[in-house]
């Protein structure tokens, strides 16, 4: 993104008065004007960029809001609809994140949630146990993983372990945990779910009753929930981290169990998707791009309207086999509402701008269409219409 000076700003803002323009409409700088609170209610009067803008959920560096920075920009100037903090991963190389300490983490979302005119979500992933963003080692309260839960099997217990994460969260000033993961360990070797200890259980009812307590608690602390990753990861037997995850010779309609018992208890907030790659459901695109599976299985047969959010777009299994472009075209047209750019392993400054430039193009061409866009910022603002 070309950079503009301050004066230069303030000058063409002045000039286009509340008319929000993209990069490159005015020689190249981004002219929009700082985003101005708008009702929930009034969503549907709303520039398509601000619509487009609350699809996207944003990953940063940093450990403090920096006015004028990228993220600052993308919440004040384009209305992000949500962030998503990190401490380090030194395994994927991922340094200079978001969480060090219970006081800057505080003040941090705290800054976020005061800089955008609208509920911001403020996610986080905190499982417990070995994924957890908020480690005892910064200072915050210590946590158990979901395998330790089941295999303790006492609901009695991981009520009261699930209540104490979202009280860390409620604290903090989160608003979403991108769990419980509700895939099946029915892999034991399994290098992203069961071998870190992320899995409930490989019984689909046991998973199922775990993550009831788990989403109820966090309920009560008004802290959303995700289930992933759809429609199963546990039987894998590589990381969609690092590239393709082809699990056809070993997924089990199973895994679809904690899906369908958790959504019709209505206790389904959200759904992520898996970068998974089946051909038993779909012969040409993994989960997060196939509309077979997020509009056919997850929608029509398990009965899911609320919002669908991608896995981090920029995990090798896409990244390595897909550009960023027809990543999110086909995304958003195989159902996915929310898009998670981490922006970690591969920071890119101007990623909003880019983005929303990206999908205008798109609608303007009809290759999404606007009745999509609809349907996508309708289930993201019912879902924040319950933060208000």
């Amino acid at each position: 993104m070309h950079s503009c000076s301050r004066r230069t700003f303030l000058q063409q803002t002045a000039l286009v008065g509340s008319m929000v323009l993209l990069p490159g409409l005015l020689g190249g700088c981004a002219v929009t004007r700082q985003a101005a609170p708008l009702p929930l209610s009034d969503w549907h009067a709303w520039p398509l960029e601000r619509k487009l803008a609350q699809m996207l959920l944003l990953g940063f560096p940093g450990e403090t809001l920096e006015p004028g920075s990228p993220i600052d920009e993308a919440i004040r100037r384009y209305g992000v609809g949500g962030v998503v903090l990190f401490d380090n991963n030194i395994d994927l190389g991922v340094t200079g994140r978001n969480i060090t300490g219970p006081d800057q983490t505080k003040k941090l979302t705290f800054d976020l949630q005061q800089a955008s005119g609208v509920p911001l979500l403020i996610a986080v992933d905190q499982e417990g146990g070995v994924v957890a963003r908020l480690k005892d080692r910064y200072g915050f309260p210590p946590s158990v993983s979901a395998r330790y839960l089941g295999e303790q099997n006492r609901l009695e217990l991981t009520g009261p372990s699930a209540d104490n994460i979202a009280a860390t969260l409620a604290e903090y000033g989160f608003n979403l945990n991108l769990a419980p993961v509700v895939d099946l360990a029915v892999n034991p070797d399994n290098p992203v779910i069961a071998m870190k200890e992320r899995s409930f259980s490989a019984d689909p009812a046991l998973v199922a009753a775990h993550a009831a307590e788990y989403i109820k608690s966090h309920r009560r602390r008004q802290i959303l929930t995700c289930l992933k990753h759809f429609p199963g990861h546990g039987s894998s037997r590589a990381d969609s981290h690092l590239g393709l995850t082809d699990v056809t010779r070993y997924w089990n309609v199973d895994e679809l169990l904690p899906y369908r018992h958790l959504i019709k208890q209505g206790l389904c907030d959200m759904v992520m998707t898996a970068h998974t790659f089946n051909t038993a459901l779909d012969p040409d695109y993994p989960a997060t791009l196939s509309k077979n599976t997020i509009d056919g299985i997850l929608r029509k047969q398990l009965g899911f309207d609320g919002v669908v959010v991608s896995d981090d777009l920029y995990m090798g299994a896409i990244m390595q086999h897909y550009s960023y472009e027809a990543a999110v075209e086909k995304a958003i047209n195989a159902g996915v509402d929310l898009l998670i750019v981490a922006n970690d392993k591969q920071y890119s400054p101007d990623i909003m701008p880019r983005t929303i430039n990206l999908l205008v193009e798109l609608v303007q061409q009809g290759r999404i269409s606007r009745e999509r866009i609809e349907q996508a910022c309708g289930r993201i603002f019912r879902l924040k219409q319950r933060l208000v």
